[in-house]
């Protein structure tokens, strides 16, 4: 059956953030704020990128509006009930994880704690504090390696191939217990390669663009795949849905639709520098060849089309880092 918008009562609602400080959260964050709805943030600010740039987000952000903030770390199961408790949220959007394939490998065991033994704590906490809905940020990466066609929800069958996915496809099994437990309505998005302004410094784009932009080569791993490429506002759009549109349980897919090869992205790159120099190394440990949604299911159930194609997103990201060079 498809998705029919309807005219509804608007309800303004306390929404907790978890990673509210981050990329996505950051714009996450805005977009609640400018609906009116109140905000709490929840962040411990680590390290794996920098602090002060997460500082910065906060200070964006509140140009649009108040907000309370707690650096609380989710790890801290007292803590994250406590502070889940005292705001009383209506709704837990769970951004906060420990990002990055490659670092995954590096240090595995990081990942069962900040992707895993926190999101538990949130959704313990949320089911003690009465909250009625958590949406929960998962990874395309939960797919593994696929064939070239697009993914759809019923193929992540647990064959992930990094740490950073396994603890993805953990935590997704933590929400359906934790939902059932509760009662809680469980939402979960697999975000597909999300970039854009303020993009995590570590993200190809990002860490393109940067390097282009110091006149430095830039790096290829093996044929550098596909990816379905999907900008921040479509990723906020989709989670703005989930919140408003979306009841029950669900889990669902959130990209663009619409797999970017790595000729692509260096096609739309060299417009805007043409003196770029590409460098190629052998397969990197953990990497999927190919991303590719299939958002047929977020159509249908809550309405999502996204927006933004990737020539318009690329050149908004352009335009951003040129006018915030300090923080790349």
């Amino acid at each position: 059956m498809a998705f029919v918008e309807e005219k509804k009562e608007v309800f303004i609602l306390k929404i907790l953030i978890t990673g509210g400080a981050g990329f996505i959260g950051s714009h996450l964050a805005i977009k609640m704020l400018q609906k009116q709805h109140q905000v709490v943030i929840v962040d411990n600010l680590h390290p794996y990128y920098s602090p002060e740039r997460k500082l910065q987000h906060l200070r964006e952000i509140k140009v649009f509006g108040d907000y309370e903030f707690f650096q609380t770390d989710l790890l801290n199961r007292l803590d994250s009930h406590d502070v889940i408790k005292s705001t009383s949220p209506d709704a837990i959007i769970h951004l906060a994880a420990l990002p990055g394939v490659a670092y995954s490998i590096i240090h595995p065991l990081e990942y069962i704690d900040y992707d895993v033994k926190a999101t538990v704590n949130v959704l313990e906490g949320a089911g003690e504090a009465g909250v009625k809905q958590v949406i929960f940020a998962s990874s395309s990466s939960v797919y593994g390696s696929m064939n070239n066609i697009p993914f759809k929800e019923k193929m992540a069958v647990g064959k992930p191939i990094s740490p950073y996915a396994a603890s993805k496809y953990a935590a997704e099994s933590f929400c359906h217990v934790y939902g059932q437990l509760y009662g809680m309505d469980m939402k979960i998005l697999r975000f597909f390669t999300v970039y854009g302004p303020w993009g995590r410094p570590d993200m190809a784009i990002a860490s393109f663009i940067k390097k282009l932009m110091k006149g430095e080569e830039i790096t290829i791993f093996g044929q550098g795949g596909s990816r379905d490429y999907t900008y921040i506002s479509d990723i906020v759009k989709g989670i703005d849905l989930a919140l408003s549109n979306l009841q029950g349980n669900a889990i669902l897919n959130i990209g663009s639709g619409r797999p970017i090869s790595m000729e692509e992205l260096l096609g739309e790159l060299i417009r805007y520098f043409p003196e770029m120099k590409v460098r190629h190394e052998g397969d990197r440990a953990g990497d999927v060849e190919r991303t590719w949604a299939d958002i047929s299911q977020a159509k249908e159930i809550m309405g999502y089309e996204p927006e933004v194609n990737f020539s318009k997103g690329i050149e908004e990201t352009v335009r951003w880092a040129e006018k915030n060079e300090n923080y790349l």
